[in-house]
């Protein structure tokens, strides 16, 4: 099913694509949580999860309506990364002890997502979620399932938004719970990011490696 166009599709009709204004919502609400983050924790935790649930509707009307697009694709990329972080800088600050620890979960996220993306891309891959069982049968699984998908990114975001409640004195009992219910999901995700880190630098290499030979030769 596709959204018929009077002509040609232009620069503006891609902009104002409905998964693309899906993804400007999740920003506006992603805004919203920062905002009520330090003393409303309900409302907060609701506007976040508004958002969260918005990634998971963004592909499927990109794909019912026929519009797929580049500027989506690193829409819903950057949206998910700057949600996801912005959380947890305000962790850090809720818990001193733990920051250099959510440093690197925000270094290891931020990074392994971008060169993942950027290793499929320069490979030919027209999307980041294009990855073959060969080269790895965890990610394949985890990219080409959309309810693992979808099941382990809900497990990372609620792990974090169970820390954040359980910040709170009146909700500690309630985030201590989903912290550890969402626990196995999270190690998944953490892992994941390290096996897509590690494929997408042998990647890059091998493609280095491929042009050097070509210049030599």
């Amino acid at each position: 099913m596709s959204v018929p166009n009077p002509g040609p599709v232009t620069p503006n009709h891609v902009l104002w694509y409905i998964p693309n204004q899906i993804g400007y919502m999740r920003v506006i609400t992603m805004v919203i949580s920062l905002i009520t983050m330090s003393k409303h924790p309900v409302y907060t935790t609701v506007i976040y999860g508004i958002s969260c649930l918005l990634d998971a509707l963004d592909g499927t009307m990109a794909r019912k309506y026929n519009q797929v697009s580049r500027l989506g694709a690193v829409l819903d990329m950057v949206t998910d990364r700057s949600t996801t972080t912005c959380l947890i800088c305000y962790l850090s600050v809720m818990y001193p002890k733990w920051c250099a620890v959510f440093q690197i979960l925000v270094a290891l996220d931020i990074s392994s997502h971008y060169m993942h993306m950027y290793a499929s891309l320069t490979g030919g891959n027209t999307s980041h979620k294009q990855v073959g069982r060969e080269s790895s049968r965890l990610l394949h699984w985890y990219y080409t399932r959309r309810d693992v998908l979808f099941t382990i990114c809900a497990f990372n975001e609620l792990f974090y938004v169970g820390l954040y409640l359980y910040g709170f004195e009146r909700f500690n009992r309630f985030g201590f719970w989903v912290i550890v219910i969402c626990l196995p999901g999270y190690i998944f995700k953490q892992v994941s990011n390290v096996i897509q880190l590690n494929r997408a630098a042998l990647i890059l290499a091998s493609l280095d490696a491929k042009d050097a030979n070509k210049r030599s030769t």
